[in-house]
């Protein structure tokens, strides 16, 4: 058997009722997310009955997916499983610093809460938009974003879909340009364009908050979104530069699966991380961990194998 990673996901997989059952049938994850509602009252209310519409805010999905992401690594550990790696994708990668004890829960809760404050601002600086690009290689998506003033690659993803930040009134033409070249364009429901020049702002600040905080050395490997490689000493600038960089996604998962991680944990609500990885390796074995029943379910085959 090989090695076990824990995948935190980012934006976009938020839902309604997220993190409820977990903290209804698992002691850890209860605990853990009373933790964080004792820092931030109405959390809990917010992830269980908070509409789509709500959680969609910046400043909500993140703190939000944080408390559920870890509750469900929590809850994963409680059960006798714990990771050989970690690694989270954007927000994600606040939660796998915490859950490797890099960072305190406190002290990751807070900065994910102002992470999101920021970018929510940068966001509102001016009216983007985000898609995700399919059935089209790199350097085509690279050369078609070249042709438009204000439109970015941004996360790439696994092969055949790449991510795009843009200029809201860009989106239309610049789908126009990828359905001509033979790929299609899939808006997503985030409200900003994240991992690009449009949160220049919102890094700038990230990077000066983090210097007031205190890091130590990650208990588990973890990856960074910026380079796709292990972190090293300088957490702060990883951290930092991923807000107005691309996720090099892809690339994070060539590099778990090469260093023999054959198993992967996505801790949190939804399956996209899981849907991307098996787009890059069809024989990693993925478990989708957002309920108390995907925990009974999940260790019961993967100590099946």
């Amino acid at each position: 058997m090989g090695k076990v990673a824990f995948v935190f996901p980012g934006q976009g997989a938020q839902q309604p009722g997220m993190g409820q059952h977990l903290y209804q049938t698992n002691p850890a994850s209860k605990a853990l997310m009373d933790t964080l509602e004792s820092l931030r009252p109405g959390l809990l209310d917010l992830c269980f009955h908070g509409t789509a519409e709500d959680l969609a805010e910046t400043r909500n999905t993140q703190p939000c997916l944080f408390a559920c992401e870890l509750a469900a690594a929590a809850a994963l550990q409680d059960a006798g499983i714990s990771p050989d790696l970690v690694a989270g994708f954007s927000l994600g990668e606040v939660a796998a610093l915490c859950f490797s004890g890099a960072l305190s829960l406190s002290d990751g809760f807070a900065l994910v809460s102002r992470r999101g404050e920021l970018m929510q601002a940068d966001a509102e600086r001016a009216d983007t938009a985000m898609a995700a690009v399919v059935k089209l290689d790199t350097k085509t998506v690279e050369d078609l974003c070249a042709q438009f003033s204000q439109v970015y690659p941004v996360n790439f993803n696994c092969p055949g879909q790449i991510t795009i930040a843009c200029l809201r009134e860009q989106l239309e033409p610049f789908s126009a340009a990828v359905k001509a070249a033979g790929g299609r364009a899939l808006p997503l429901k985030v409200r900003g364009g994240f991992h690009s020049v449009f949160m220049s702002e919102a890094a700038r600040q990230f990077g000066a908050l983090l210097e007031n905080y205190s890091f130590a050395a990650p208990s588990i490997p973890i990856y960074s979104n910026y380079t796709g490689e292990p972190y090293g000493e300088d957490i702060c600038t990883l951290l930092a530069r991923q807000i107005e960089n691309p996720v090099r996604w892809e690339t994070i998962v060539r590099n778990l699966l090469a260093d023999g991680v054959d198993t992967f944990f996505e801790v949190g609500p939804g399956n996209v991380l899981s849907g991307l990885i098996r787009k890059i390796d069809a024989t990693a074995r993925c478990f989708c961990i957002g309920t108390g029943e995907d925990v009974s379910t999940a260790v019961k085959e993967f100590r099946s194998c």
